[in-house]
């Protein structure tokens, strides 16, 4: 009789295998969709290939692909057909790295000569992607000697540096001596820790390479400049094609270019990158958000302060964001005798300063401070991204002192206070995310971390909404809940953060007269709702795609007279709208009613009012709503201002 093992599986049963089975034959003999289905094993919580022996004894988890982690081994696995494909197509190219990322992958190359990528190229490499797809070829992990390493890529400068520890690279591995490959016989091998999908037609092949830009090789601007191919890879067909429905849908919402269309706001280079203006439709919708979001803080108790722009060295020596934070900052100006002034990226130091300006009492709290303050951070130009990645921005920052006795009811009412007004904004789909302690970039002791913790731990669970970890997350003071919001076609933003801070308040010498009569130090929450009031409204701008409710249009109604004898009375019904506090124009009858009704579309108006002999007569107007495929004839102008005013209530 042959010798057997016994693994156990998640759920706590037990299976018998054939001594030398591979966690792919326990995924064959569990069931064969399983099997076809499996893209790596979990093998007593390391993951490994599917062809790796299991020995008694070892608990096996097979991860298919329709898990998280078996879609990224797919889009690592095609990332190295890619690199195959590239070097086989370039002769003398190298290549740098190739990592998974959100839905997609990439890798970078040097092409021989300082070439460059064309769209033809992309063509070229996607059939040469596919023909080694279809030879099946099988990936095989082998850990080499660091010298036999050095002689395989010797031409290939990028992975020495990976070998020899000079650069990272977080799909690659390299123990002490050895370094770690995978080759995909005969000629591909390349340094990565893995795992694989079992060969190169088991699971790839529904991919589309997206487009090509520069990087800086280990984004380093004096390193050379590399070529990066960027793709998108799914576990089925139907899946890409939903995700390229997708990608089409976010383009035509993309703000940058909404807000061009629409007359928003722009980029002028005379100003510097990340550096938007925002032009009068633009800044009339932000005032509605602001003036919104303002009312709201009012009724909850907030009280509202301004700051300055720039500061002395000295309050960021003290809050230790020259310590932790000073790449993020613009340089100091030299003033005032050689003293060194900052632009703020932060609005809480100052707020610390007028907690401090005078005796505070457990009576005063909590105090909820409130501002728009502008900040300015030296973000590098790569990743700079119209108003969702800016060098200068407004932030609703809050800072909220309490004792610790009220933190977690205050906690809770922010939490609560921050959905509301988020759902006021016609966001409603929301999940909780709980970053912690970043291990290397941290201040305060590890108790005041973990109390800290899981007071947002428990607030975050009671909110009734998916708590996700995120560990190392947290600010270099303290944890902190962030609100992750999905938008109309599905896509996640970082919306809110709420931070608990026990550092600051010990940093700034904070204190606060106890019923006991003895100085305490109060605890600070930082709260921003928004994130930044540029990348909410490019987020809510994308969510309606250029069509904003009505409270929030910069033009709520447009009355077309059907002819020019039209125009004084289409020019009375835009005043009785402008007397009832609604943002109402007109354009006369200078070209045909098609045309202008067409061009009010465009601009995504809310309502669209036609006036003709009848609506002169009647004092009526015909309604076009923006959405309706049905006009409505003959409403009465005083009725139309009802509909306007029960559908912005409240705003």
């Amino acid at each position: 009789m042959s010798a057997t093992i016994t693994v156990r599986l998640p759920d706590g049963s037990e299976r018998s295998l054939p001594e030398g089975s591979t966690a792919g034959d326990l995924a064959a003999a569990i069931g064969s969709r399983l099997a076809k289905a499996a893209v790596i094993a979990e093998i007593d919580g390391v993951e490994r290939d599917l062809v790796t022996p299991l020995a008694d004894g070892q608990t096996v988890a097979i991860i298919t692909d329709t898990a998280d982690r078996g879609l990224y081994t797919i889009r690592h696995s095609t990332a190295h057909v890619l690199a195959q494909a590239v070097l086989d197509l370039f002769e003398g190219s190298t290549f740098g790295i190739g990592p998974p990322i959100q839905d997609g992958f990439y890798y970078d190359f040097q092409l021989a000569n300082g070439g460059t990528f064309t769209p033809d190229d992309l063509e070229r490499i996607d059939a040469r992607m596919r023909e080694i797809i279809a030879e099946r070829q099988p990936f095989i992990r082998d850990d080499i000697p660091n010298e036999r390493a050095r002689e395989i890529f010797k031409d290939h400068p990028f992975k020495l540096e990976i070998i020899d520890g000079e650069a990272d690279d977080p799909t690659s591995v390299t123990e002490p001596g050895f370094a770690r490959t995978y080759e995909n016989p005969p000629k591909f091998i390349d340094l990565c820790r893995g795992p694989h999908v079992p060969d190169t037609g088991n699971h790839l092949g529904h991919f589309k390479l997206m487009r090509v830009a520069g990087a800086y090789w280990r984004g380093d601007e004096k390193k050379p400049m590399l070529q990066r191919i960027y793709g998108t890879a799914w576990a089925s067909k139907k899946e890409l094609e939903e995700h390229l429905h997708r990608l089409e849908e976010a383009e035509k919402r993309d703000h940058r270019r909404l807000g061009r269309e629409l007359d928003l706001f722009s980029f002028p280079d005379e100003i510097g990158s990340g550096l938007a203006v925002f032009h009068p439709k633009g800044g009339l919708v932000r005032r509605l958000m602001e003036d919104y979001s303002r009312r709201e803080h009012e009724a909850g108790g907030y009280e509202f302060v301004y700051s300055p722009h720039i500061t002395k060295a000295g309050l960021f020596e003290t809050s230790g964001h020259l310590d932790w934070y000073a790449d993020g900052m613009y340089p100091p100006m030299e003033l005032d005798e050689g003293q060194a002034y900052y632009l703020k990226p932060m609005n809480c130091p100052f707020h610390c300063l007028i907690y401090k300006s005078q005796q505070r009492s457990y009576r005063d709290l909590p105090l909820r401070l409130f501002e728009f303050g502008t900040v300015y951070r030296y973000e590098k130009s790569g990743v700079v991204h119209g108003l969702t990645r800016a060098r200068g921005f407004s932030q609703d920052d809050a800072h909220i002192f309490t004792t610790k006795e009220q933190m977690g009811e205050e906690l809770a009412s922010i939490l609560r206070f921050v959905l509301d007004l988020l759902r006021g904004y016609g966001l409603d789909d929301f999940y909780l995310e709980l970053s912690t302690k970043p291990e290397e970039k941290y201040v305060g002791s590890d108790a005041d971390w973990d109390e800290a913790t899981e007071v947002l731990r428990s607030v975050g669970e009671a909110a009734g909404l998916d708590l996700v970890l995120d560990p190392g997350g947290g600010a270099f003071y303290g944890p902190k809940i962030s609100v992750q919001a999905r938008d109309a076609i599905g896509r996640t933003w970082q919306m809110s953060t709420v931070q608990l801070d026990f550092q600051t308040p010990q940093r700034f010498e904070l204190e606060y007269v106890g019923a006991d009569n003895q100085r305490h130090q109060p605890i600070m929450i930082h709260r921003a709702l928004f994130g930044s009031v540029e990348r909410f409204f490019a987020v809510l701008l994308e969510h309606y795609a250029g069509a904003f409710p009505t409270w929030l249009a910069p033009v709520q109604a447009r009355v077309l007279p059907v002819r020019d004898d039209h125009d004084a009375y289409a020019q009375s019904v835009v005043d009785q709208l402008k007397a009832a506090g609604y943002r109402a124009d007109m354009v006369e009858a200078t070209e045909p009613l098609g045309g202008r009704i067409r061009k009010a579309k465009m601009e995504k108006l809310p309502y669209v009012l036609v006036v003709g002999d009848d609506d002169v007569e009647a004092t009526s107007v015909g309604v076009n709503e923006r959405g309706s495929e049905r006009p409505e004839r003959g409403v009465p102008v005083q009725d139309f201002i009802g509909r306007l005013a029960a559908e912005t209530a409240g705003r």
